[in-house]
């Protein structure tokens, strides 16, 4: 075990590296660049690949090329270029190709303030390809997260082999703590075709509804078909039933197993009247203004999700059962807050704590609407 002062961005690229990426394909922005920089730094040294390429829309072409070839690959963005990357990202969708793409959050909309923070993509985390699809989306709140969810990250893609964004923010990027990087971590590779080449198909399902992957220039001989497809790889435009099978196996995948996928943490909810229910950075203040209510006799418990997508429908149900109202704070005009709000669905109270002026939320603010009678 190792303690190391890493940054967000440094402690992203120690964990996407710890669970096996050996290609990364960048182009660099703010506040994400750190991550290429380390990158460009280590990989060599791992005996995998760096690119700089042209532009972000290259960026993730050049990855999903990568990972088609058997190898964990990587990239790393802001808004602007997450909006670059959303015809490539709906590509990897429907070929199913496993690979992680991280967005350091700023403040837009377009170029916005480049240095200052925000959570205003979580919806276009969720719904920023077209089409009807599955999203993994995590979030992490500390550095020590930061290491973890890249690990995570890795590891869910290749488990259901699908694209996973992980979203920080311009904070947490920036933000220097210790971080304790174990010895080895535990990792999950994609799973391989245990038939011949001549009988392989390569969308057909395991009994977990992911199809094994064969790396090309192995022998195997497949089409990446961005068209609606049949098992083989054939296009089926035209083949309702097709689509119908494949579009539901997608979401199968993943909804099937939420319960593997979704991570959440409880404090101090076992006796709590007000609830907060937070990520990312604003986790963080979420925290200390649950602390801060406490010393003024006010029961109130934090929830803090580290998977946005799947939503953690079942925790925040819970949570509505025991507690008369939900604080949800954001660095935004409040996006999550209203699909708590749906799940809730008048259980109990759910009240908006926005901020989008690039700061991060305080406390303070959090705590007036705790305390609010």
């Amino acid at each position: 075990m190792n303690r190391l002062l890493l940054s967000g961005n440094e402690a992203v690229a120690e964990g996407a590296l710890a669970a096996g990426v050996r290609f990364f394909a960048g182009y660099p922005i703010s506040p994400s660049s750190e991550i290429a920089a380390v990158m460009a730094r280590r990989l060599p040294e791992l005996g995998g690949v760096f690119l700089q390429m042209e532009d972000e829309i290259a960026s993730l072409a050049a990855v999903i090329g990568a990972s088609l070839a058997g190898l964990k690959a990587m990239d790393a963005t802001s808004g602007p270029g997450l909006s670059l990357k959303a015809e490539n990202i709906g590509l990897a969708i429907m070929l199913e190709v496993p690979c992680v793409i991280v967005d350091a959050q700023r403040v837009g909309p377009s170029t916005g303030m480049a240095t200052f923070p925000s959570q205003g993509d979580v919806m276009f985390a969720r719904w920023g390809t077209h089409g009807d699809h599955p999203m993994i989306a995590l979030a992490p709140s500390t550095v020590q997260e930061c290491f973890s969810e890249a690990v995570r990250a890795v590891n869910l893609a290749e488990r259901f082999r699908m694209p996973v964004l992980l979203l920080t923010d311009a904070v947490i990027a920036g933000l220097h703590e210790v971080v304790e990087l174990p010895d080895a971590v535990s990792i999950v590779n994609r799973k391989t075709p245990t038939v011949p080449p001549g009988q392989y198909k390569p969308y057909a399902p395991d009994v977990d509804g992911v199809p094994p992957m064969a790396a090309y220039g192995t022998g195997y001989r497949w089409y990446a078909n961005s068209s609606m497809h049949d098992e083989a790889g054939f296009e089926a435009t035209a083949r309702p039933e097709v689509a119908r099978v494949l579009i539901k196996r997608l979401h199968d995948k993943v909804g099937n197993y939420a319960a593997e996928i979704i991570l959440t943490q409880a404090e101090m909810l076992d006796d709590a009247e007000i609830g907060v229910f937070a990520y990312g950075s604003s986790a963080r203040a979420a925290k200390a203004a649950v602390h801060l209510a406490r010393d003024q006799g006010v029961r109130a418990g934090l929830l803090k999700t580290l998977t946005l997508w799947p939503f953690p429908a079942q925790a925040v149900r819970e949570l509505a059962g025991r507690v008369r109202r939900i604080v949800v704070p954001e660095m935004n005009m409040g996006q999550m807050v209203e699909v708590v709000r749906a799940e809730v669905c008048g259980a109990a109270e759910v009240v908006s704590v926005p901020r989008y002026d690039g700061q991060l939320i305080t406390p303070q603010e959090i705590l007036a609407a705790i305390v609010a009678s």
